[in-house]
């Protein structure tokens, strides 16, 4: 559907603020919902104060372009129609993120993985947030594209490449990219997670407590 999982928009703008990229393509734009946060939270956050000005290069791709409205035109610099594993052969998609925000279990896995092995020869980083149960969704929308055709397990998707995931429990979200990237992400995420829990817990024993909380949000077993 051209919409995603509400309940997980915190942990996948923490993750991209964190990374704070300076270019981003986001794969399956759908309503634009995360075209208009990543321009949201990596632009006006900032202390410009300049409405109009965005310095992040924020584009996308949607196979299904009746999805596309006004707003898409303002929130991205660049919105190419048609199938992303097509495109991106014609495109130039040296980006530092690319998004797939419950867009992956729409390629069946052959494509899927050929279209992850693009990505990480010229992007710096993959966020993918897949559903854990895919159930059984057809056309919705009339779109074709929106047919569910891959079901991954963490164990196949870890295998992707260089993997993190944030815990949840409705999804599986995940980051791929280059291993020293990888862990250091992970440090910065779960810095802040203590340093959140820590402010609403200051007491020694609360520290102990908001340490093992954390470690054991981002490092589930």
């Amino acid at each position: 559907m051209p919409t995603s999982q509400h309940d997980q928009i915190s942990k996948v703008m923490e993750l991209i603020i964190t990374l704070n990229p300076n270019s981003i393509l986001d794969i399956g734009v759908g309503f634009g919902k995360y075209g208009v946060l990543c321009r949201e939270y990596l632009e006006f956050w900032d202390g410009r104060e300049d409405y109009h000005n965005f310095k992040t290069k924020i584009d996308g791709i949607e196979a299904f372009e009746d999805y596309l409205t006004p707003l898409h035109d303002f929130i991205y610099d660049n919105i190419y129609v048609g199938n992303a594993l097509n495109l991106i052969d014609e495109l130039d998609i040296n980006y530092d993120l690319v998004l797939l925000i419950d867009v992956f279990e729409h390629f069946d896995k052959s494509d899927g993985k050929e279209l992850i092995i693009k990505l990480l020869k010229e992007c710096g980083g993959i966020l993918i947030s897949i559903p854990k149960n895919l159930g059984n969704q057809k056309d919705a929308f009339d779109n074709p594209y929106e047919i569910h055709k891959g079901q991954w397990s963490k164990r196949e998707l870890a295998k992707l490449g260089n993997t993190f995931f944030l815990k949840d429990s409705s999804s599986f979200i995940l980051y791929i990219g280059k291993a020293e990237q990888t862990k250091s992400i992970n440090k910065k995420i779960m810095y802040r997670k203590v340093k959140k829990i820590i402010r609403s817990h200051p007491s020694f024993v609360s520290f102990y407590y908001a340490i093992v909380r954390a470690y054991q949000h981002y490092y589930p077993k």
